[in-house]
């Protein structure tokens, strides 16, 4: 594995010798090593959060946009209206999941370098009795760009309405606390900052919203009620888990722990984020934000204006020296983005940027 690419990206992501080596043990679904298993990530991932007391974890096969559609379907009443707040590509993906459910929405959208603010969300609730949820994305994955989730957190409580957070970039790296972010569900997968491999979602979902919502889901296999309900009395997954997604994710939150939890993660992608920025400054490439809205999670940045530059090509020239990027996703200015997350230091950062660097020389699109 020394000479695979490292994985620049918002994951999948490159992961530990440790956590590949977990994969290597077939469990059985109904076996009782692996619903202890299964019983011990839970109970670490809602650690993480704080909300033992408040909140289930329910996992859930499949990527994120599965949890987050699961979360949706079973947390919204038929009835209910959903404020779906939006700066980017993965806010729309929000809004299409409730046309797609049937659950009224309304949407708020931003510019995708504008985060929303909690006085956007006050005049909008405000404006509109008729909305029960509001669905945020924390980390807008599509730019990089950091939502004010505490504050909007706050006035939506004070509303009384209930929130749903996209945490999927986040969890795992930047402080969430259930105790002090009033949240009906937070929803995050195995692929992202915990380290993890993709194929497994979770959502925290509140407890008594959770016990309520029997009967919401359109889905059988998406049905979080019935999901937690069925686990609760038999300690099984309903239908064939994740076996090896599972264990390798139990054995990365072993090593996070072992690394200091969530301080010392958010702290090594700091590094690796300000690493990146500055390196990449110093070659002349712009960054697509600005430093107080960019989280540490990935950097979109602007393409070289030259003619020379054709992201597929400098894509796959910057693959062969060791480094897998991620293509840009906004429409109106050509980006690419460079991830921060994974298992990777400053040092992993530093020799991506000098393997950048190379490869726009070799293109003759930077003269450094």
């Amino acid at each position: 594995m020394s000479n695979a690419p490292l994985l620049l990206t918002p994951g999948p992501l490159t992961t530990s010798a440790r956590t590949r080596q977990a994969m290597m043990v077939d469990w059985g679904s109904w076996d009782r090593d692996f619903n202890q298993l299964t019983a011990s990530l839970c109970e670490r991932l809602l650690t993480i959060v704080n909300g033992t007391d408040s909140h289930h974890c329910v996992p859930l096969q499949g990527s994120g946009t599965f949890a987050v559609e699961a979360a949706i379907g079973t947390l919204v009443p038929r009835d209910g209206k959903v404020l779906v707040l939006i700066n980017g590509a993965y806010g729309q993906r929000l809004a299409k999941i409730c046309k797609v459910l049937g659950r009224a929405c309304s949407i708020f959208e931003t510019a995708e370098d504008q985060p929303t603010t909690a006085a956007d969300v006050d005049r909008l609730l405000a404006a509109d009795s008729s909305i029960t949820h509001v669905a945020l994305i924390h980390c807008e994955t599509s730019t990089g760009i950091l939502n004010p989730l505490a504050q909007i957190a706050q006035v939506i409580a004070r509303h009384g309405k209930r929130l749903i957070i996209d945490a999927m970039s986040s969890f795992g790296a930047l402080p969430i606390d259930a105790r002090h972010v009033p949240f009906d569900a937070l929803i995050a997968a195995s692929g992202k900052c915990l380290e993890g491999v993709p194929g497994m979602g979770f959502v925290f979902a509140n407890k008594q919203s959770l016990a309520a919502a029997e009967g919401n889901s359109p889905s059988l296999a998406m049905d979080l009620q019935d999901q937690h309900a069925y686990m609760a009395k038999t300690g099984q997954w309903r239908f064939t888990p994740p076996t090896h997604v599972v264990a390798a994710l139990h054995e990365a939150l072993l090593q996070y722990t072992e690394e200091g939890g969530l301080p010392a993660r958010h702290q090594r992608y700091a590094s690796n984020c300000k690493t990146l920025l500055d390196g990449m400054a110093a070659i002349g490439l712009r960054s697509f934000l600005p430093a107080e809205i960019q989280a540490p999670i990935i950097v979109t940045f602007h393409a070289p204006q030259d003619p020379r530059y054709q992201f597929k090509d400098f894509y796959e020239r910057v693959k062969a020296k060791g480094f897998i990027l991620y293509p840009g996703k906004l429409t109106q200015v050509e980006t690419f983005r460079v991830g921060c997350i994974g298992c990777v230091g400053p040092e992993g950062m530093q020799a991506a940027v000098n393997a950048i660097a190379h490869v726009l020389q070799e293109m003759e699109v930077l003269d450094i």
